[in-house]
């Protein structure tokens, strides 16, 4: 029977002491996020998942999604935020969580068009909310101008302020600020980069091509 130095076999052993003790870590922070849900006092749960535009941060109340951040925006940037406009009480983990990680898996594979969480615009308001709430009217696969967006909302001449929204717009992707692109038909800027929205736009536009029927 072979046997391993002495060295080794710590080594070894350190490895699985590791492991232990991050699955033991894990399993009380996921018992602490269910007791803090359960005895009301956690007011936002995130997670932080891959995507093919980079790691996304999903953030939730118990009016449903406040916050979809990209790693460029900064993750704990947006968590501070969140605690300082919305509660302190922010764990990583919860249940709640599950829907719309499901559905984001969905539509980043091309099977979904549409999202049917709940979302809570509290983060923005006044014309910045008019427009958010427009947004979901651009079709899935399609785009929309700047202009056509503020004409929408009905202050056509607000482009630039149309432009800002989609910007600040704190649950990006769910609400398709990526749609919104120049009048002359460029992608434009976009809060998770510009690459970001050429690939949704992309990966939208594909799904289309897929499901279209044959001639």
């Amino acid at each position: 029977m072979s046997t391993l130095p002495h060295g080794q076999v710590g080594a070894v052993r350190g490895t699985v002491d590791d492991a232990d003790d991050a699955r033991l870590l894990a399993s009380l922070h996921t018992r602490l996020v269910a007791r803090a849900q359960d005895e009301g006092l956690l007011d936002v749960a995130y997670r932080v998942v891959d995507s093919p535009v980079g790691r996304v941060l999903v953030a939730a109340g118990d009016a449903g999604v406040l916050r979809v951040a990209f790693e460029v925006q900064g993750h704990e940037a947006a968590l501070d935020d969140l605690a300082a406009r919305v509660s302190p009480r922010v764990l990583e983990g919860g249940a709640r969580l599950d829907p719309v990680l499901r559905q984001l898996d969905e539509y980043f594979a091309g099977s979904r068009t549409s999202f049917d969480v709940p979302v809570d615009l509290r983060l923005t308001r006044g014309l910045r909310r008019d427009v958010v709430e427009a947004l979901p009217r651009i079709a899935y696969g399609s785009t929309a101008s700047y202009a056509q967006v503020a004409a929408a909302v009905g202050r056509p001449a607000a482009v630039r302020a149309v432009g800002t929204a989609c910007a600040l717009n704190p649950v990006p992707v769910l609400v398709p600020c990526h749609r919104v692109v120049r009048s002359d038909g460029s992608t434009g800027r976009y809060a998770g980069g510009d690459e970001a929205k050429r690939t949704l736009l992309e990966l939208e536009r594909a799904a289309l091509v897929l499901d279209a029927p044959e001639a």
